[in-house]
């Protein structure tokens, strides 16, 4: 999914992201507000992921 796509699409997705990654709180979600990166670095904050492995399961989870 193309960074136009995931930002166009946030509210409908908001919702699905938060159950894949439970630690990330509203605040969190309010705070990616669509966009891609910003949802990478705050799985890598709350899981301690390196930022490759974050990037994967996102896209993984977007595709």
């Amino acid at each position: 999914m193309n960074s136009d796509r995931f930002e166009g699409n946030w509210k409908e997705l908001k919702g699905k992201v938060q159950q894949q990654w439970g630690k990330l709180t509203d605040d969190d979600l309010d705070k990616i507000d669509g966009r891609r990166e910003e949802l990478v670095g705050k799985i890598q904050q709350a899981y301690g992921k390196s930022r490759e492995d974050a990037e994967k399961e996102v896209d993984t989870y977007m595709n």
